[in-house]
């Protein structure tokens, strides 16, 4: 018989998380579901950890290592269900993930992709995630780039939609290693609004070799050119795509990228940025970096996301 939701983990190296992220499956209220993990070469012993866990909804496949992306894709050539979600390996789900997920699948039929909100924890602090406009409702139709000025309302693990998404939009690009969400986002928000739970569901979990805390020695920057290009016609898709313009820049200077960093400079808006933003994009690199060191030393301990 057929699932209704087909949930996807790709997992590189998570043996000390691995297994709560799939208990967090399995103790799901919704039982509808098959889970497909996706080794992606892992060199420590989470494969074991996952070959341990017996459930019959469970499908274990093994590949070389080619990032998250490679791994996704593979993923979704696996799954059986109409419905997509996807789970990183170090991130979990509340109980009643699924369940709230497949009632607004039900509420919603006209619509391809749900979201709830998600909170984030660092070791033991709990971070609270700034949405920029938060809904009234508890359950709204959101346009993705007017939403996602401040925290974006997709992640991975808060996601799930349906087949049409693929089949409209296409794959994950897997030559991208660390901003392939944002593409994906991206080319998601051009097409579909997005129906938010406006309830903390999903745990994001920050690791030293986490999705979110990704090596950026092999941080490439987006062909920000292609989407500018096409923006016009949906609304705050060009605030969204200076906002994160800027967010990169300050990356490839961190990195000593000037290249990048000039590359990626040069197509911002700097009309649309402040005073402070437009001071901190100009300042010296040694001093940026400074700012940033001791911006982190105050904050050290604060919930500031």
């Amino acid at each position: 018989m057929t699932p209704r939701i087909s949930i996807i983990i790709p997992l590189y190296n998570k043996s000390n998380f691995i297994a709560d992220t799939v208990n967090s499956v399995l103790n799901q209220t919704f039982i509808d579901y098959e889970i497909i993990i996706i080794n992606d070469g892992s060199t420590d012993n989470s494969l074991d950890v996952v070959n341990s866990i017996n459930d019959n909804r469970i499908q274990i496949y093994t590949t070389k290592n080619q990032g998250v992306s490679a791994a996704r894709n593979y993923g979704i050539s696996k799954a059986r269900a109409n419905y997509i979600a996807f789970l990183d390996g170090d991130d979990y789900w509340e109980a009643t993930f699924l369940d709230s997920m497949h009632q607004l699948t039900i509420d919603y039929p006209k619509n391809h992709v749900f979201s709830s909100a998600a909170k984030m924890i660092n070791g033991r602090r709990n971070m609270p995630l700034k949405y920029y406009a938060k809904p009234k409702d508890k359950v709204s139709t959101l346009n993705f780039f007017k939403s996602s000025l401040g925290f974006p309302i997709l992640h991975p693990s808060s996601l799930i939609m349906s087949k049409h998404v693929v089949n409209t939009i296409g794959l994950f690009d897997e030559t991208l290693y660390t901003t392939e969400d944002t593409d994906y986002w991206i080319r998601i928000g051009t097409k579909y609004k997005i129906v938010f739970l406006n309830v903390p569901l999903v745990t994001i979990r920050i690791t030293k070799n986490g999705l979110t805390q990704s090596n950026r020695t092999y941080y490439k920057p987006l062909n920000y050119s292609k989407y500018l290009e096409n923006c016009e016609k949906t609304p705050f898709m060009k605030e969204f795509l200076n906002k994160n313009m800027y967010s990169s820049a300050l990356k490839y200077k961190l990195l000593n990228d000037k290249e990048s960093y000039l590359y990626i400079r040069n197509l911002i808006n700097l009309k649309a940025l402040n005073m402070k933003q437009r001071i901190i994009l100009n300042l010296p690199t040694v001093i940026f970096k400074k700012a940033v060191s001791l911006y982190r030393t105050l904050n050290k301990g604060k919930n500031y996301y």
